[in-house]
C-alpha cells in the first residue's frame, strides 16, 4: 500500500467455520493478517507521525508495510490455484471461466476507481491507478495464464516478466529524457505513466504512480507465485514434504531478491524484480508456517481474530477506506472552528493524553479493533461477501 508522504499451546478447533471445508484454513488466516496490516498501515491518527516500520521505503529499499501489498498479490494467486483447478480440467468451461474472471476483476477495478472518486467524483483529476484497481487487473491476468497454461509455461513467462522488465528499466532510453535510470521522476515506468495517463495519477507524486501502468507487469508475477506455491500445496503428497520444499523454496527465493538487489534495487514504487523475488519468498515461508501450524499441527485457537478479516478481506479494505472519506464529510463545531468528524474524535480521545506517535498509532489500532467487531459479528451470522 502507498501512504501520503509523510494460546494456548494445546491444538484446539477455532469457532465452527462458515467457510466450505475445501477452504485452506491456513491461507484464510494468512489473507487476514494481511489485511489487518493494511488496515494498520493506512490508517494511523497523523501522517506526520508514523513509527518508521509502518512507513513505506522513502524510494529503494523494503520495510514491513512494504511487504502487505505484494503478499496480498501472493495470496490473489494461491487462491486462483485453488480456486479455479477444477475449472482447469474442463476446456469446454474456459470461456465461460474467463468471462467470469474478467467481470471478478473489472468490479475490483471500479471498486477502486469509486473510492478515488468519493466523494467529489471529479473525473477530471480522479486517479485512475490504485490498490484495488492493480489487484483486480493481475487477477485477470494471473487466473487467464493458469486456466490456460502449464505449470511450466507459468514458469516460464514469470521469469521472462521480470527479465524483461529488468531490462527495460535498466538499459532502455527514456524518451525525451536519454539514459535509462531510476530516479522516481525520469525512469521509463514514470515516463509510461506520465504519457498515457497524465493529470490521472498519484497526487502526491503528480508525474509516476506506484500501482502505474508498466510495473503492473512485475506485479503479475508476484500473484504467478502465489499461483505456483498453490498448485504445490494441492498436491496429495506428505505435508511435511509440502512444507520443507515451500520453506527451500522461499528461502532461495528471498536470496536471489537480496542478490539481485546489488544490481536491481528493491523498489516497491517501482515493483522491481528484485522485489517480487525478494517479497514473494518471504510470503512462502509465512504462508509454510501458518500450514504447518494451523493445517498440519493443528494449532487454531489464535486464527479467530485473522480469520474474520480472511473472509472478507476485500469487504474490510473497501469499507476501511471509503468510512474515513464520509467521516472527513461531517463536519464538528469547536471553540477553534469548524473540524471533521474524525480530525475531532483523534484529537478529543487521543492527543489530549498519549505522545503523538503513540496517539497516531493507538488511533489505527482502534481502527483495528472496531473492524475485528463488525467482521467477527459478520463471521457468526455467516456472512461472506464476495466480489
Amino acid at each position: 500500500m502507498q501512504s501520503p508522504p509523510d494460546s494456548t499451546t494445546n491444538p484446539s478447533p477455532p469457532l465452527p467455520a462458515p467457510a466450505a471445508a475445501s477452504r485452506l484454513l491456513s491461507l484464510d488466516v494468512f489473507r487476514g493478517i494481511t489485511v489487518l496490516a493494511m488496515i494498520l498501515v493506512n490508517n494511523p491518527g497523523n501522517w506526520g507521525k508514523i513509527y518508521a516500520p509502518l512507513k513505506h521505503a522513502a524510494w529503494h529499499g523494503c520495510t514491513p508495510t512494504d511487504l502487505v501489498f505484494p503478499f496480498f498479490l501472493f495470496i490473489v494467486g494461491v487462491s486462483i490455484a485453488y480456486a479455479l483447478s477444477g475449472k482447469k480440467l474442463d476446456p469446454a468451461s474456459h470461456s465461460k471461466t474467463l468471462l467470469r474472471i474478467v467481470r471478478r476483476g473489472l468490479t475490483l477495478f471500479a471498486l477502486g476507481l469509486f473510492l478515488a472518486l468519493f466523494p467529489t467524483f471529479d473525473f477530471e483529476t480522479v486517479r485512475i491507478p490504485g490498490v484495488l484497481q492493480r489487484i483486480g487487473v493481475v487477477f485477470i491476468i494471473a487466473a487467464a495464464i493458469f486456466l490456460k497454461t502449464t505449470r511450466r509455461t507459468q514458469i516460464i513467462l514469470g521469469a521472462v516478466f521480470l527479465v524483461g522488465y529488468w531490462l527495460l528499466l535498466m538499459f532502455a532510453p527514456v524518451p525525451g529524457i536519454g539514459q535509462a535510470n531510476l530516479q522516481p521522476t525520469t525512469n521509463l515506468a514514470a515516463w509510461v505513466d506520465n504519457a498515457l495517463l497524465p493529470g490521472h495519477l498519484w497526487k502526491y507524486a503528480k508525474v509516476w504512480d506506484p500501482e502505474g501502468i508498466l510495473s503492473t507487469l512485475p506485479a503479475v508475477v508476484s500473484a504467478m507465485i502465489g499461483v505456483l506455491v498453490g498448485q504445490w500445496l494441492k498436491r496429495k503428497d506428505e505435508p511435511g514434504n509440502k512444507i520443507a520444499w515451500l520453506m527451500v523454496w522461499g528461502v532461495l527465493l528471498t536470496m536471489a531478491g537480496l542478490v539481485w538487489d546489488l544490481h536491481f534495487p528493491i523498489n516497491k514504487s517501482l515493483w522491481t524484480s528484485s522485489y517480487v523475488l525478494y517479497t514473494g519468498g518471504l510470503a512462502m515461508l509465512g504462508l509454510g508456517l501458518c500450514y504447518w501450524l494451523i493445517d498440519v499441527k493443528g494449532y487454531r485457537r489464535f486464527t479467530t481474530p485473522f480469520l474474520v478479516y480472511g473472509v472478507n478481506a476485500i469487504t474490510v479494505f473497501f469499507l476501511s477506506g471509503l468510512i474515513p472519506r464520509i467521516m472527513g464529510m461531517i463536519k464538528v463545531s469547536t471553540p477553534a472552528g469548524e473540524v471533521d468528524s474524525k480530525t475531532w474524535l483523534y484529537e478529543s480521545f487521543y492527543t489530549t493524553w498519549l505522545s503523538p506517535y503513540n496517539a497516531s498509532l493507538a488511533w489505527a489500532l482502534t481502527w483495528i479493533l472496531f473492524w475485528m467487531l463488525i467482521l467477527y459479528i459478520m463471521y457468526r451470522k455467516n456472512i461472506i461477501i464476495k466480489v
